[in-house]
């Protein structure tokens, strides 16, 4: 797959499938799981919309009148937007704040597979929503790059 990372601008048509990577972040202090996901998924057609920008600034004030903070919400609100898929992973560890605010926004878009293991703080939070929105939800990190490869599978057919 084709990866994406702001700041590049998002393309017009990018290679379908379109994936984006939401999940734990933590101001740069979370694992670097997007990594590996896109390793895992290096053969497969499509795009990937890698939030996690190489070079993040963990002292950037997180306000609006921020211009790289500012750029990098505004990328990320549009690449969630555009995408035919978000895998989202709640990392053992991490708080995640900004991902339990994308999962509320596109619980009900019918774009979502979760991946949160049992360690995740707010698990229980997460399968809660997750079984509301008939959300798929698998319990591992590699459980949930098969649930995504499946699903890109049955896309390309």
């Amino acid at each position: 797959m084709n990866e994406i990372k702001p700041p590049t601008p998002l393309p017009p048509i990018p290679y379908s499938p379109t994936l984006f990577l939401a999940g734990s972040i933590d101001n740069d202090a979370a694992e670097r799981w997007q990594e590996r996901f896109v390793a895992m998924l290096a053969d497969r057609p499509g795009t990937i919309f890698n939030p996690r920008r190489d070079e993040w600034d963990a002292t950037w004030e997180q306000r609006f009148h921020h211009p790289q903070f500012r750029e990098q919400v505004q990328w990320e609100l549009e690449a969630l937007e555009r995408c035919d898929l978000i895998a989202m992973y709640f990392a053992p560890r991490s708080t995640a704040p900004i991902t339990l605010l994308e999962l509320g926004l596109h619980a009900r878009s019918g774009k979502l597979i979760i991946g949160c293991p049992d360690e995740f703080w707010r698990k229980g939070n997460v399968e809660v929503v997750a079984d509301r929105y008939k959300i798929p939800l698998v319990h591992s990190f590699d459980d949930l790059v098969t649930a995504v490869k499946i699903r890109l599978d049955k896309a390309t057919r």
